[in-house]
């Protein structure tokens, strides 16, 4: 019912944009590129392993991994730190209305040395209680190749400061609302073992952002948001011949400071 209620929400803008733009569905689009920084909510998380442990650990903390020096060390590999990208297509003649593609690069890093409970059933034996997570002995968990947000936008600008001349708009605010899916490649280390994955859909996920957007220049702009949503993986193992069978789900909330830069097209 929540997809019939999207998809027709979609509709009705695209529809409604067309007749403004006298029947131009598009017009224009921006391309943008940044960097981000995250915070995450605890979660439990559940693992389903084909040797038949079968546990979950409880309000599990994780951190980003920025990795900003990257771009000092290897300035040509702009994609090391956690990066964002938006293609966004205007649906009106204003501009202050757009469908938006989002692709945030996020890096989710449960924390090692945490004490955490953990219940379920490891080696055959009932567990309940408290565990240190490591590497070497445990377990470790990381959506470092990228958590990988993939998720459609509806944008909206409204514009509170124009040039001098009252041209164009110097400062406008912006706000977006929008859902998609999760392509994650998992690190995932258990009792020394570390785990090849690749590259798959693994669950979905709902976000909110707002911020502002400043234009220095006619077509060139600078953008800063805040974000907040919720991640939720289905499956974070892809199904390869390593780790066949093998699962694990959780869910957590993020909230994420973002800074991009972005060209407007005009058509």
């Amino acid at each position: 019912m929540k997809k019939i209620v999207f998809c027709l929400f979609l509709l009705n803008l695209f529809s409604g944009s067309y007749a403004q733009n006298n029947g131009k569905l598009i017009d224009g689009m921006y391309i943008q590129w940044g960097y981000n920084t995250e915070w995450y909510t605890l979660s439990n998380i559940h693992f389903k392993l084909t040797n038949g442990d079968n546990f979950t650990l409880h309000k599990a903390k994780a951190h980003d991994k920025p990795d900003f020096d990257a771009i000092l060390k290897k300035p040509g590999e702009i994609s090391i730190p956690q990066y964002n990208y938006r293609i966004g297509f205007y649906i009106n003649k204003k501009h202050n209305k757009a469908i938006e593609l989002n692709f945030d690069h996020i890096k989710y890093v449960v924390t090692d040395g945490q004490k955490v409970k953990v219940t379920g059933n490891i080696d055959g034996i009932s567990v309940n209680g408290d565990s240190i997570l490591n590497r070497a002995n445990f377990l470790h968990l990381e959506h470092t190749d990228g958590g990988n947000l993939l998720h459609i936008n509806y944008v909206q600008q409204n514009t509170i400061l124009k040039t001098v001349d009252q041209k164009r708009a110097l400062i406008n605010l912006v706000w977006k609302a929008g859902a998609g899916i999760n392509i994650p490649r998992t690190d995932f280390t258990y009792r020394g073992d570390r785990f090849n994955n690749d590259f798959h859909i693994a669950g979905y996920n709902l976000s909110a952002e707002a911020g502002a957007r400043i234009y220095p220049f006619k077509n060139f702009f600078l953008e800063f948001t805040g974000k907040s949503g919720y991640v939720k993986y289905i499956n974070a193992l892809a199904n390869t011949t390593q780790l066949k069978g093998n699962r694990v789900t959780h869910g957590f909330g993020y909230f994420e400071i973002i800074g991009l830069f972005g060209f407007d097209i005009k058509f």
